[in-house]
């Protein structure tokens, strides 16, 4: 390539990215908006913590069958358009629409229905708008652009609050038009600007269809877990385990700070949860360059690295027990975090068999992290059942140091991989 063709591509590589971190930014401020005001809709007709805490997990559970449907569903998709953007023209506006019902609804009835259809629309349209990135971006820029899309999905936590914190008193039905405009309003942007099929990887796989030696265009999702499971080659089924491990300790430093501050600390239940906003900013400004260190040493080696800080991090936090010394190891773990959240579903879109099964594979991400985040939590929280809250964080260390051994592992099988295909 000219100089000039490698600048145009560069420019390129950067205005795509910018429009699917607004893509992404606009369905999360919906989702982040859905997580702070629902439950307060919920608690409009039930009592119950344990109800309310089931119901907006539903999401969830809906997403781990929804995403990898989708995923596979667009991958075997071919229009003018693409095979993302279809779908994301339809699904987003709906979206919109079903979040724009929930204040409205008058009883317990109704707002889970609306909850359910809201839940099964956003959970289509979130893998699309990720699979974008690998599907216009090249293997090696990748990282780079997934940080820009972590960075803007992070920044809607903030938005979610402002919105929360300035309009909801005042018109609790009103702020939930600011979101579901904007969802909106990014998809006429989406519309107007984007059409996936001129990105590098659906014109790839059109040329996969060609070739195909059973004469079929679509691929399974069954035949694609089977082939993740079958294959000799365990360097993918190896990842997605270190999603698994690395979800389950990530989510249970999250979801279990609060009692852990008030039981060790002895922090009021507020300053309890507020010990983890400073490790929120710590991760937004470690995003991009853990992408740059991914470029220069490799993603793995990033990967690895940032979980082995996050488990040190962990780990002092049981010698360090102090609100000011917990904030610091919690911020320490969110750098660690970062290196894992913006290498690990590239490394694994990377390692994908071909072009036609990278929204499969985005899914494929999402249910393991998913699932890391229901198990890990229950599974230290059952631990510190047994131990007591003291020795939470090295518990969490525990189960992030196995997700280090099992990438270490599959850091050897790769370059065993490499050094064969130079012999």
């Amino acid at each position: 390539m000219t100089e000039t063709q490698v600048r145009d591509s560069a420019v390129s590589h950067r205005k795509i990215t910018l429009l699917i971190a607004l893509v992404l930014f606009a369905q999360e401020s919906t989702w982040n908006f859905y997580d702070n005001q629902v439950p307060v809709l919920l608690r409009e007709h039930v009592t119950s913590a344990a109800v309310v805490g089931l119901l907006m997990g539903m999401d969830n559970l809906l997403g781990i069958f929804v995403q990898p449907w989708i995923g596979n569903r667009s991958d075997n998709t071919r229009t003018r358009w693409g095979r993302r953007v279809p779908y994301l023209a339809v699904g987003m506006p709906v979206a919109a629409l079903f979040f724009l019902l929930l204040p409205w609804t008058t009883s317990l009835a109704t707002l889970v229905v609306v909850m359910v259809l809201y839940a099964l629309v956003a959970n289509t349209i979130r893998p699309l708008a990720e699979s974008m990135v690998p599907d216009f971006i090249a293997p090696q820029r990748r990282s780079r652009a997934n940080a820009v899309v972590k960075i803007a999905t992070s920044l809607t936590i903030i938005v979610a609050s402002l919105i929360s914190l300035f309009v909801v008193d005042e018109h609790p039905r009103g702020a939930f038009v600011i979101p579901a405009v904007t969802l909106l309003l990014v998809t006429g942007v989406l519309i107007v600007k984007v059409r996936d099929n001129r990105s590098a990887a659906y014109q790839a796989a059109l040329i996969e269809d060609t070739t195909a030696s059973n004469g079929e265009t679509d691929v399974p999702f069954r035949q694609i877990v089977a082939d993740l499971v079958t294959d000799r080659d365990r360097r993918r089924l190896l990842l997605l385990l270190t999603v698994l491990l690395f979800g389950g300790a990530w989510f249970a430093s999250r979801s279990l700070i609060t009692p852990y501050g008030m039981e060790v600390l002895g922090l009021t239940r507020g300053e309890a949860g507020g010990l983890t906003l400073p490790s929120g900013v710590a991760y937004l400004l470690a995003a991009y360059p853990a992408a740059l260190c991914a470029e220069r040493f490799g993603r793995l080696r990033t990967i690895g690295a940032g979980m082995a800080l996050f488990a040190v991090a962990m780990a002092a936090g049981l010698i360090v027990r102090t609100p000011t010394g917990t904030v610091v190891v919690f911020c320490l773990a969110a750098v660690g975090a970062a290196a894992f959240t913006i290498n690990a579903a590239v490394a694994l879109w990377n390692m994908a068999p071909s072009s036609r099964v990278l929204g499969t594979y985005t899914g494929l991400y999402a249910v393991t992290w998913y699932l890391g985040g229901f198990g890990g939590p229950a599974l230290i929280g059952a631990v510190v059942d047994l131990t007591g809250w003291t020795w939470m964080l090295l518990d969490i260390a525990v189960l992030a140091a196995l997700a280090v051994l099992v990438i270490v592992y599959l850091g050897r099988l790769q370059r065993r991989r490499t050094t064969s295909l130079l012999s």
